[in-house]
């Protein structure tokens, strides 16, 4: 068993093969992932992909409070602040990680407990069966800190029904279980105490022949039934409201509803960054007709541009090192993001993944 201070990675004895189990072991950081753990993750993957005794790989995090809280945002904002010039290679690392994940070759199996955002979608949404427990608490906060919703979700988000990913993306909306399995976040709803059980019986069960079925197949006999999802209630007015081509039509489309929710919406997304609203929507518009290494590669770019920006920082500032919860956001409204200052965020790099 390879061990690191903030993740372990061991191979369990199974029958025609092992499971490569990592486990996240950076609770006192919420698995906030930081570049060694991103480029550990994949240098792992690469090995047990290649290894003929690997036959799947088992994602989950030790017991604490989350599965993954995301990409260690307070280590960029020290790096920036030291005008460190590598910050970029932190983000081309997570991107070469999450594609290594959406694209590998054997079953990839993510075990969700708890506090599951950002960075945490990247290392778990792109695998062949998505699981979590009860205690899922799921987020894409990054408008809320002046960022937008990378790490290969531009590609999932536009894909969920009735708009419900413009309105994740947009909102930095938290979601339960029930409401992650409504919208099709996820696969399989399994009680956390069942994990190490599921783990050791994906162990013991042969995948020969029809592996992905095979898997599902066994994941579903520990899958418990889930509650009805408060959010999917909604599910026509977001469909209706989050299908406007502009921010101001979606903010304009929910005022005009009689349902006190959607002035609930209207008031979250009056707390995000405005560049990073747009910047949101435009993406997520772009990316429903793009492949997913094509979605990955714009997010590149997008993200060279948001580190070149003061948004971000400032957002990282406000929620996580001075705590005060007031970002100043330049622009500070929406009138004052225009097409033409969202434009350059799309536009080519010198570089790519």
């Amino acid at each position: 068993m390879q061990t690191l201070s903030e993740m372990e990675f061991e191979e369990v004895s199974g029958r025609d093969g092992n499971l490569g189990l990592i486990t996240l072991t950076r609770q006192q950081a919420l698995n906030a992932l930081n570049q060694q753990m991103i480029i550990a993750l994949r240098q792992q993957l690469e090995e047990w992909e290649t290894a003929n005794h690997i036959k799947a790989v088992v994602i989950r995090a030790a017991e604490g409070r989350a599965f993954c809280a995301g990409g260690d945002i307070r280590s960029l904002y020290d790096r920036k602040l030291n005008h460190d010039p590598t910050l970029p290679e932190f983000f081309r690392d997570e991107y070469t990680l999450t594609r290594r994940i959406h694209d590998y070759s054997k079953p990839y199996i993510a075990l969700m407990d708890g506090i599951t955002m950002g960075g945490g979608a990247g290392i778990s949404l792109h695998g062949s069966h998505r699981v979590a427990s009860d205690r899922l608490l799921f987020a894409m906060p990054e408008t809320a800190i002046g960022f937008y919703p990378d790490v290969g979700t531009t590609y999932i988000l536009p894909r969920l029904p009735h708009k419900m990913g413009y309105y994740l993306g947009l909102s930095s909306a938290q979601l339960s279980l029930a409401d992650c399995m409504a919208i099709g976040l996820l696969d399989h709803a399994v009680k956390s105490e069942q994990f190490p059980d599921l783990i050791y019986a994906l162990a013991d069960t042969s995948f020969k022949e029809e592996e992905q079925k095979t898997i599902t197949n066994l994941i579903n006999d520990f899958s418990v039934p889930v509650n009805d999802s408060s959010l999917f209630q909604h599910h026509k007015i977001i469909e209706h409201c989050f299908n406007q081509k502009t921010v101001e039509g979606i903010i304009k489309a929910l005022n005009e509803q009689t349902d006190p929710w959607c002035k609930d919406v209207v008031r979250e997304l009056k707390t995000k960054c405005p560049t990073s609203l747009k910047v949101t929507l435009r993406a997520l518009q772009t990316a429903e007709q793009l492949e997913f290494d094509e979605a990955i590669q714009m997010e590149f770019r997008i993200t060279h541009r948001f580190l070149q920006g003061t948004n971000f920082f400032e957002g990282i500032r406000a929620a996580v090192v001075d705590k005060d919860k007031t970002p100043h956001w330049k622009p500070a409204t929406l009138k004052e993001v225009t097409s033409a200052s969202v434009q350059p965020y799309f536009a080519p790099l010198d570089i790519s993944l």
